[in-house]
């Protein structure tokens, strides 16, 4: 955590609020290939991220790089259209502090998402996993570092990161709805490259379902600043030791692309039952 955060985020909801004045209750992280999302909004702004004072450039692949602001499902939001990654270079503070101007602005609930390797042999591609747990092995913490009282407590408890009321109601829209939906463990790292066979085996091991190279640091934000967290993964790739084969980024996108349809109907209906 940086010594001058707090006034950093004093500094990006201030430009937020000249362009929207809305008070989010509401906010989504759109990972690779699941900004669709974002189109269903009733928008009322949308502002590029260079726009926001000290938010970072979006530099990936699919992620348009701009801030969406409106209506959802009856809830007041904003939505993270492409979110930013320790491997593009940046500190852990600079990837969360979109999630910090969030809680600012008046947020009480984010939804993060995200593509994802699959590590469990009974998924399969295009699945939707609903995180209940996950594992950080990227070695870095955005929480190091002085702490400001203002945006947290110094030691968060993390026995509960993703709210277990919210994954059995995203179970039951999804039941609802005929989309197969599952609980899983995400496991963290943080790339750029794909994982060896070793690791691979390794991350199974341990406990994970899907791995991927963002999410956990926000979400160690979000729960830091008193947010309830909702996380999905959708499965893009399968990452068997045995079965391996070579992956492209057009391949996973083009899968996120194809099963983020099913997410949307899921986070919408989320969204008409939670009570704010």
């Amino acid at each position: 955590m940086t010594q001058h955060e707090w006034e950093h985020v004093q500094d990006a909801a201030r430009a937020i609020r000249m362009v929207w004045s809305g008070e989010p209750r509401v906010g989504i992280v759109l990972g690779t290939g699941l900004g669709a999302l974002a189109r269903e909004i009733e928008a009322e702004a949308a502002i590029p991220y260079p726009e926001i004072p000290h938010f970072p450039k979006s530099t990936v692949e699919s992620h348009r790089g701009q801030l969406v602001c409106g209506r959802l499902a009856g809830h007041t939001v904003m939505a993270m259209e492409g979110r930013f990654h320790l491997y593009e270079g940046y500190s852990p503070w600079q990837v969360t502090f979109p999630i910090r101007v969030m809680k600012e602005l008046g947020c009480r609930l984010l939804i993060v998402s995200n593509a994802a390797g699959g590590l469990n042999p009974l998924h399969s591609k295009g699945d939707l996993v609903v995180i209940e747990d996950h594992i950080n092995l990227m070695g870095l913490n955005p929480l190091i570092g002085p702490n400001d009282e203002r945006l947290g407590p110094r030691f968060p408890d993390l026995i509960e990161p993703y709210d277990r009321g919210l994954q059995d109601l995203a179970l039951e829209v999804a039941l609802q709805s005929n989309i197969v939906a599952r609980r899983g463990v995400y496991v963290a790292v943080v790339g750029p490259n794909l994982e060896t066979r070793a690791e691979y085996r390794f991350l199974r091991a341990i406990g994970a379902d899907v791995v991927g190279m963002s999410t956990v640091p926000e979400v160690l934000v979000a729960v830091h600043a008193g947010l309830k967290v909702l996380g999905f993964s959708i499965v893009t790739d399968m990452c068997l030791p045995d079965a391996l084969q070579p992956v492209k980024i057009e391949e996973i996108i083009a899968v996120a692309n194809e099963a983020e349809g099913k997410l949307r109907g899921i986070v919408r209906g989320v969204l008409e039952r939670w009570k704010a």
